[in-house]
């Protein structure tokens, strides 16, 4: 399959990772070797993502309502097999990405036909949280369920598997558990976005988070869908690569 481009933009700009300090914030030296400071999105650890030394792409987007102007966008790693790839660790964008993906109908032999999609609707107990997406089926869908759909933006890379979480997280045990509870009157999704193209299937990081696990599977049992969705990250484009399969687990 030759990937198709998803989401065009003007071309990042390639540095050298030099830190990555306060969770927010990294610097890097510039080609032109400038050391600017750049926004990280992403407040996780991103096991197997940081090194420092490393080639990584920024986008530069000055504005008056930010304080920094740089956005740290991709990284490079080594893949376990060996060579390179590019790994997107901006966490705005999976929500986009799985959203497009749908529109353009690439999971429409997942989900159906979809009319309308609605972003960060209040759902669980006492309406506390808000599902990624919610999607409402066209009229000719056999499945008139709504369904609520989950997105885990997943970076960490074993042996060719893309495993979330990476670290302890009681935010995505919630999230399970809640999808459970909306069964079997709507439908549970949960879209791992493989922000890397290096991967081949998907399994929970019970190594990170052996609760994570453990809820992963009894939601399988339940009835969640899981559909990992593959992208692949270039200087000036996101590249739809497919999905992939699920493994309960990795050993």
């Amino acid at each position: 399959m030759v990937p198709q481009p998803l989401f065009s933009f003007s071309p990042l700009q390639e540095g050298i990772l030099l830190r990555r300090y306060k969770r927010f914030l990294a610097e890097v030296e510039l080609k032109s070797g400038e050391i600017v400071t750049a926004h990280c999105a992403n407040t996780g650890p991103m096991t197997g993502v940081i090194h420092i030394g490393g080639s990584v792409r920024l986008r530069f987007a000055p504005s008056p309502t930010r304080k920094l102007s740089w956005t740290w966008e991709q990284a490079e790693v080594v893949s376990s097999g060996g060579g390179s790839c590019w790994v997107g660790v901006n966490t705005a964008l999976p929500n986009k990405l799985v959203r497009l993906a749908i529109e353009a109908g690439l999971l429409a032999k997942q989900l159906g036909s979809v009319d309308q999609i609605r972003q960060e609707v209040p759902y669980g107990k006492n309406k506390r949280s808000r599902i990624d997406l919610l999607l409402y089926p066209s009229e000719n869908s056999l499945d008139k369920r709504a369904i609520f759909l989950e997105v885990k933006n997943t970076t960490w890379e074993k042996e060719h598997v893309a495993l979330f979480p990476d670290t302890i997280t009681t935010r995505g045990q919630k999230h399970l558990q809640e999808l459970m509870d909306i069964l079997p009157d709507s439908r549970a999704v949960l879209v791992p976005c493989l922000s890397r193209n290096d991967v081949g299937s998907f399994a929970p990081g019970d190594s990170a988070d052996p609760d994570y696990g453990r809820l992963f599977r009894m939601g399988l049992d339940a009835g969640i869908e899981v559909i990992p969705c593959c992208f692949g990250f270039h200087l000036d484009k996101i590249t739809w690569e497919g999905t992939r399969e699920v493994l309960d687990r990795f050993s």
